[in-house]
């Protein structure tokens, strides 16, 4: 009898087209996981997902479920999977989840978007963040632009339904709030929102244009402009896969089972 599992998983999505599934030959974080619960469980396995992530997004909070017939312990699965999954993809932990789905169930989603701005490129950091070398930002104008995007809001002018058959472009956000630490090679400057759910490319166009904000190119007003306008040819800027991690996804009490927030 198959028995439904959830997992958190956390992947370095630099070398694949995307979560979603694609025809072969394109590489995905969907079809890894499930050829490596193939292996393990000797048949074809499909996970479910909390979101999807664009090709070259990260993740260390994204949550999935599936459902096999396993006769050992959750953290035997999860070692099991784990070796036979390549070395940039991995479950955090994975525990018994029956009735779970982790796209319906979901509360809210944590995406957190990383800027630095060092003298020179550095190639250790390129795949984890947008790098503009050399460049000042206007911290203070990113964060004013950032709390316009507050509350329940249509988000049409930065993204579009996942879902083809939808045209709902409204979404709730509880958090959006940019941070910034110096460090020896410059400022890092940290994006991060949390709502109930995202756009397609939402996150990445809210964040370009909000550096249009801070290159000085966009004041605060025609931000805020731009997002009243429902206009998605006016936010022109679309920043770069590789800053933005998927970090968190939140559940009701009793769903997010104990020790899903990894080891």
């Amino acid at each position: 009898m198959k028995t439904r599992y959830g997992a958190l998983l956390a992947y370095d999505g630099t070398a694949y087209q995307g979560f979603q599934r694609q025809p072969a030959p394109n590489p995905t974080i969907q079809a890894a996981v499930e050829a490596a619960l193939g292996k393990v469980c000797g048949r074809d396995v499909r996970i479910v997902a909390a979101g999807r992530t664009d090709a070259g997004v990260h993740a260390a909070g994204q949550v999935i479920a599936f459902d096999v017939t396993w006769r050992h312990s959750e953290s035997e699965l999860q070692r099991a999977v784990n070796a036979q999954l390549p070395m940039d993809i991995a479950l955090k932990s994975c525990w018994l989840a029956p009735g779970f789905h982790p796209r319906y169930d979901a509360l809210w989603r944590q995406y957190a978007y990383r800027i630095n701005t060092p003298a020179a490129r550095n190639p250790l950091t390129a795949r984890y963040e947008w790098q503009l070398a050399g460049m000042e930002l206007d911290g203070a104008g990113m964060q004013a632009a950032a709390e316009h995007c507050l509350g329940e809001r249509d988000f049409a002018a930065f993204g579009t339904p996942p879902q083809a058959s939808s045209s709902n472009t409204i979404r709730q956000v509880f958090e959006s709030r940019w941070s910034e630490a110096e460090t020896e090679s410059g400022s890092i400057y940290t994006y991060r929102i949390r709502g109930t759910a995202f756009l397609y490319h939402m996150v990445r166009r809210m964040v370009g244009t909000m550096v249009s904000v801070g290159r000085g190119r966009l004041n605060v007003g025609e931000f805020a402009d731009i997002l009243h306008s429902r206009d998605l040819q006016r936010a022109k800027g679309l920043a770069p896969p590789q800053g933005l991690t998927l970090e968190a996804v939140e559940y009701p009490p009793g769903i997010w089972a104990a020790g899903t927030k990894g080891e």
